[in-house]
This record gives C-alpha cells, structure tokens and sequence, in this order.
C-alpha cells in the first residue's frame, strides 16, 4: 500500500501504482491538512472578498467576480470549456501516474479542496478507472489545463448529469463514458465547489508523471548501455587502457568514473579485451565512459528536479491560513520542460553512440576480423544480408532523436489574451523525450542482439577466449533469450525479446 501525504512521493512509487495497480490511500496528517485548507475555502467565500479562482473568472476575466451561488457553476464550467485536447490518447500508465501526482499535490493542505476530490481520485486509482485522455494539447502553463480537464471530466457532474459531458474512461478493459465507468465501479460522482475546479486542472502534472516514467526507464537504459558497451567491447577485442580509473579520476566527472569502473567490472577475467594488441580505439569505445557518464550524471540532476515536482503544489490560488490566499505561478511547468529537454539530449547521446559500436560490429573493415554484417561466413555474404538492417533501423532512430532532442521549452506563444504571455511547452517536451527513451531502447537492443552475435562469430575464431565475469552473464542472458541463427533469419521478434530483457528484473 502506497501511503501518500504530499511529500514523501517517488519515482518508484509512481512506477508502483502507474504500471503494477499497487493501491493508495491517504495519510492521516494529510487529512487534517485538506480540511484546515478547505475551511479557508468558505471562509473566503462568505467574506465575499474577491479571491482569484475562488470568486473570480480566470485567465484574461480574472477581474470578473462571481456570485457565491454561482462556485459550483464556475467550477464545472472550468472542466467542461477546458477538455480540448486532441491526438492519439495517452498511455493508461501515465494518466494512472498523473492522477496520482495530482492526488498528492492536494493532499499537501494548500489547495482547498474536500476531502472527497482527493479520496475520488485514489479510489479510481485502486479500483482501475483510467480516463481517457488525448495526448496534444497543452502548452504546461497554466500548467496541463487541458489533459488535467479530461480526467477530472470522468470524476465530477453537475446538476444536469448528462453522459456526454463526463468524458471516456477504461474500466476493465472496456472503454465507456465516465459515467458509466464510474457507475460500473460503484463510485460516485462529485460535484464541484469553489476553487476544486482549478484545484484539479492548474499545474504541470501530465508533464511530472511522463517525466517521472521516462526517467526511471532512463536508468535502465543507461545500465544497459554499459552492458551493450562491455559486450562490444570484448567482441572487437577493446583496449583496456582507456577505462582506466587513473584517467576518469583525473577528470574527476562522477559518471564518467561510474562508467569506466562499471565496464571494468563487466569485462573482469577477459582474455578478449587487448587481443588484437592496439593502442587505442576509436571513440565510440574509447570515448564512451565520458559521453554516457556525462547522460548518468545528467539523469542524476533530473530525477532530483522531478522528485521535488511530483511532491509540489502546482495550482493557483495557495491557500497558507484563515483569509490568506496568495496567487502566484507554481502551475508554470518551467522547471520540468527544462529536464525533459535535458533527458531527450542526454539519452539520445546514448543512443548515438550505441549506434556508432553496431556499426562497427557490422563493419568487415572496422570490426577486427570479423565477417562484414556478421554472416554466419565470408562464404555466406551475399547470400545472407546478415545484420544489414538492423544497424539501418538504429540509425533511423538516432536521426529521429536528433530532431525530437531539440529543446521545446525555449519555444512559447501567449495565450489568453495576452494575459499567459510566456509558456513552458512543458508537455511536448515530456512526450519527446519519452519519444526518445522509446527509441533508444530499441537502439540498444539492436547493439546488444549485434554484440551477443559477434561474440559468436568471435569465439569461433579464438575457441580459447574467454568473455569476463559481467559480459558472460550478459550473454547468455540474451542468449537464453533468442539462440543463435545461422543464416537470415526474422530479426525484429528477436531483437524485441532482447529489449524487453532490457526492462525484466534481471542484474546485468
């Protein structure tokens, strides 16, 4: 059970309920957080004082107060104008992470709203009501108004309740309205008071929780390309000279140290590294302690920033005591657009050079002897294309990472009227390097299903050598994955099996 009070949020407790339905509950101190908060609510609307998004229109009519009778009207309004986001939906995992994510944000006692907003999310967490939520659409300020709108669409109604205005939502496997979905779960329904409207959809929330699922799955990729680096390695017989700690440490850049320590203890007892007696390699070996530990020190930085967002309050007004409501801009999504732009450039550079070492493991010039395109023989060239394509499909992806890392955050366009002159593309930022993640998980298991082959054909040639204590069981990890073929064969179910290896709960 994930216990949730507004600060103790993680990465791998999003990933819990995001990907593995681990249930949630609120904590009691929370509680009594939210019901403080909420009384400043009323106490606000009875002074009749006028308060930004409590009495007040929003955006450009934000000098335009509203009756108190009128909150609830004001509230739905807001949901039901602002759901206009388009394009393909959104993965269930990341709309379960943002739920989550804004769930937590309320539950810091700051935003005012009911006890029942709060426990409404998590029950359609614990009981697998997901809204249906398209993925295009927001800019990340005044945050993800407009995904943050279709989710709460499915968990709040008005007086007229209809079934058209309560948006789409997967319910075990069905998709319905969120009506009925909520129905068919035994969940009720809420509607809005003053403030719960924006409460919900003000703040960068669809950004943190694509964020927070990118990088935990960066960390993977980033243990993976070292073990794809030490399996190439060995199989174009490396130069250990360049991961030698006396060179990292002269640097002294904690990732490049990490990297070169990792890949020693990788190729540890290798009679394959200095075979082929050079001096040095090029880059893509002899280089890549310095370009993905530059990505694993980059990652560090990120998961710093998304950790300290997943557990802020993000919307608009803030509430810090009786008749003390302070607006001001948390929902600008700034700081997480900025690390996901980060994140795209930091592992698209992983990518790149991964791509670099399958070239040179398909390369009959470059890859120490081994058969051009690793055909299963020199006699087989021709014949068989060998891993041809493959490498083809790796440096589609890497071109396609170059124009996905291009940073989005320095791109804005004002809205409402001028009003919200300057904004974060928080969201596209997230997708793209989500996008990117994707992609180079392919990447690099197209360079280890490349590795694994070459260390094959490479045993082959020198039957006494001896792969290291790290790269053998990375080997036969992916051996016992996809066994070795000869000739041509379908690659791609293949090289899946190998990427989905990637992200199975092994020890590389």
């Amino acid at each position: 059970m994930i216990v949730i009070d507004g600060n103790h949020l993680t990465i791998d407790a999003i990933v819990a309920v995001a990907r593995h339905y681990e249930k949630v509950q609120l904590s009691e101190t929370a509680r009594a957080a939210v019901e403080e908060a909420h009384r400043w609510v009323e106490e606000i609307v009875a002074a009749g004082k006028p308060v930004y998004g409590i009495n007040t229109g929003f955006g450009i009519f934000s000098d335009r107060q509203i009756a108190a009778e009128d909150s609830a009207k004001l509230s739905r309004n807001l949901i039901l104008s602002h759901a206009i986001c388009t394009g393909p939906a959104l993965p269930a995992e990341v709309v379960r992470a943002a739920m989550l994510v804004r769930a937590n944000t309320l539950s810091k006692g700051v935003s005012g709203v009911r006890l029942e907003i709060i426990e409404t999310l998590l029950e359609m967490l614990n009981k697998q009501v997901t809204p249906v939520v398209p993925s295009q659409g927001s800019l990340g300020s005044s945050g993800d108004l407009g995904p943050l709108s279709h989710m709460a669409l499915v968990l709040t109604t008005d007086d007229a309740d209809r079934d058209e205005d309560s948006g789409m939502a997967d319910y075990q496997g069905r998709v319905m309205t969120g009506k009925a979905a909520m129905a068919a779960a035994g969940i009720q329904r809420i509607k809005l008071g003053p403030k719960e409207g924006l409460a919900l959809n003000n703040g960068a929330t669809f950004s943190a929780a694509i964020a927070a699922l990118a990088v935990k799955d960066a960390y993977r990729l980033a243990d993976a390309a070292e073990w794809a680096l030490a399996l190439s390695f060995e199989a174009m017989l490396g130069a250990t000279n360049a991961f030698d700690d006396r060179i990292h440490q002269s640097r002294g850049q904690p990732g490049q140290i990490e990297v070169a320590s990792h890949v020693r203890d990788l190729i540890s007892g290798s009679t394959l590294a200095n075979a082929a007696g050079r001096v040095q390699d090029a880059y893509s070996l002899r280089c890549a302690p310095v370009v993905q530990g530059a990505a694993r020190d980059s990652l560090a930085f990120i998961k710093q920033v998304v950790e300290r967002e997943i557990n802020a309050v993000t919307d608009n007004p803030l509430l810090f005591g009786a008749r003390t409501a302070l607006s001001g801009g948390n929902f600008h999504g700034e700081p997480v657009g900025m690390v996901m732009d980060f994140l795209g450039i930091a592992v698209a550079e992983m990518g790149a050079i991964s791509e670099r070492r399958t070239y040179r493991l398909t390369d009959g010039k470059l890859n120490a002897g081994l058969p051009p395109m690793l055909v299963d023989s020199p006699e087989a060239a021709g014949l068989n294309s060998g891993l041809m394509m493959p490498q083809y499909t790796a440096a589609s992806l890497v071109l396609e990472n170059e124009t996905l890392a291009t940073p989005d955050t320095v791109h804005s366009l004002p809205t409402s009227g001028g009003q919200e002159d300057h904004n974060a593309n928080a969201m596209t930022a997230a997708r793209h390097a989500r996008q990117i993640v994707e992609n180079v998980s392919h990447i690099l298991a197209i360079e280890l299903y490349t590795a694994a082959r070459a260390v094959d054909l490479r045993l082959r040639l020198m039957p006494e050598g001896k792969l290291g204590e790290g790269t053998r069981s990375v080997y036969q990890s992916i051996r016992q994955a996809v066994p070795y073929t000869a000739g041509d064969a379908w690659w791609e179910p293949e090289i899946e099996a190998v990427r989905r290896w990637i992200f199975s709960d092994h020890q590389g």
